[in-house]
């Protein structure tokens, strides 16, 4: 029964990036949801089986007490419909935290994590290429591009965290399907990133492939010469596929930031700011932040602090920053490929956080768990992890090897 729910969970991390491209409606919902639903359902017996569980880490218990704080607001929310909603929504994002702590025994699970997500990652990407195939110049004014159900700027965050992955799999243990993948995401991965325009995404993806860099040079330091000798190449042909429209939105990056607008998003956070101030300590309740800001229903915080203060207060955001920073201090203590490749996803989620509102994705908890999950087997397994995610040798070693007969 473990075995089944091993694979599902597979599954449900493949699904997680391209979920809401896939939606049957109510009740099923998208293919994510599907897939966590019959998750659980393999998970719970599998537990009960087994006649124990896991026991549960620093991350699990504050996820825990973040759940149980959001559902707690209920008794005072200003929106009660609402809240029930966003709880609902909240336990089908969190419990990966859980799942993949319990389920998750080996490195080469982390591995396969990571290989179902960059998949996903994968299916994403073409999700974004065929909108874009099907894009007819003379029939509309469209300079935006992405997968069909999925908003631009959450496209471009999800394929800014695929980045990190693909260059911690090029590591010698893929075959050559693995590698194929991996190496091809990358050229993939960011033409998609500058079809969605989103300016936000560009910035992050800037950090994902700076992360993705150092991980490439450690490895292959003799083929640098040539990626920068392709880099002239790669921009000709980012030139030619890309539309100028949705080139020239991204290049307005400086000109928002000297505006201090931020296409509307300083209002937005003005606006929930002031909503933070009439309840400080508990908020106004899950998903209230539309309703007491008094905005657009399409409209979000765009941050994810904001957000949190503004429905479960002060208390919500020390348990939300205890979750962070216990998720940073995990990452160092991984050390060699591993902590580069988590660092990196890291900050891209981190950048994503201060634009948009990232708290209530699948992927912020799939990547917590899996950082998790990475950090208890660098401590019960050293060996298989380094063995499943290999350090190449220091220039120092390599002298010492050459010197040696």
């Amino acid at each position: 029964m473990r075995r089944i729910a091993w694979v599902l969970l597979l599954l449900f991390a493949f699904s997680v990036p391209w979920e809401y491209s896939l939606d049957l409606g109510a009740p099923f919902g998208n293919i994510a949801r599907i897939a966590g639903l019959f998750l659980l359902i393999a998970a719970v017996p599998a537990v009960l089986q087994a006649g124990c569980f896991r026991r549960p880490g620093p991350l699990q218990w504050l996820t825990l007490a973040f759940y149980l704080w959001f559902c707690v607001s209920f008794f005072w929310t200003t929106v009660p419909d609402a809240t029930l909603m966003k709880l609902r929504g909240y336990f089908q994002e969190m419990m990966i935290v859980w799942l993949i702590w319990e389920f998750g025994e080996s490195a080469r699970d982390v591995r396969n994590l990571m290989r179902a997500w960059l998949a996903g990652s994968w299916v994403l990407a073409a999700l974004t290429i065929a909108n874009f195939a099907s894009f007819d110049p003379s029939s509309a004014d469209q300079i935006r591009f992405a997968a069909s159900g999925q908003d631009p700027n959450d496209v471009a965050r999800f394929l800014d965290l695929g980045f990190p992955i693909a260059a911690l799999l090029l590591d010698g243990r893929e075959r050559w399907t693995g590698k194929l993948l991996a190496v091809g995401y990358l050229p993939i991965g960011i033409v998609c990133v500058l079809l969605t325009a989103s300016r936000g995404g560009f910035l992050a993806a800037i950090v994902a492939m700076a992360g993705s860099a150092v991980l490439l040079i450690r490895r292959f330091r003799k083929g640098l010469l040539g990626a920068i000798l392709a880099l002239p190449v790669g921009a000709a042909a980012i030139w030619l596929m890309v539309p100028r429209e949705t080139l020239e939105r991204i290049a307005s990056i400086s000109v928002q930031l000297q505006n201090g607008d931020l296409n509307q998003r300083v209002n937005i956070w003005s606006a929930g700011w002031n909503a933070f101030l009439n309840a400080p300590f508990c908020g106004h309740g899950a998903g209230s932040f539309v309703a007491v800001a008094r905005l657009a229903p399409i409209d979000t915080a765009h941050n994810t602090a904001l957000s949190i203060l503004v429905e479960g207060g002060l208390i919500a955001l020390v348990l939300a920053s205890g979750i962070v920073i216990f998720s940073v201090r995990s990452i160092f203590a991984i050390g060699g490929t591993l902590c580069i490749a988590l660092m990196t996803s890291m900050a891209v989620w981190l950048i994503s956080s201060l634009i948009g509102t990232v708290g209530e994705s699948r992927t912020t908890w799939l990547l917590l768990a899996v950082i998790a999950l990475s950090h208890r087997l660098t401590e019960e397994q050293p060996e298989q992890v380094e063995q499943q995610f290999p350090s190449p040798p220091s220039p120092a070693e390599l002298r010492l090897a050459e010197r040696l007969p």
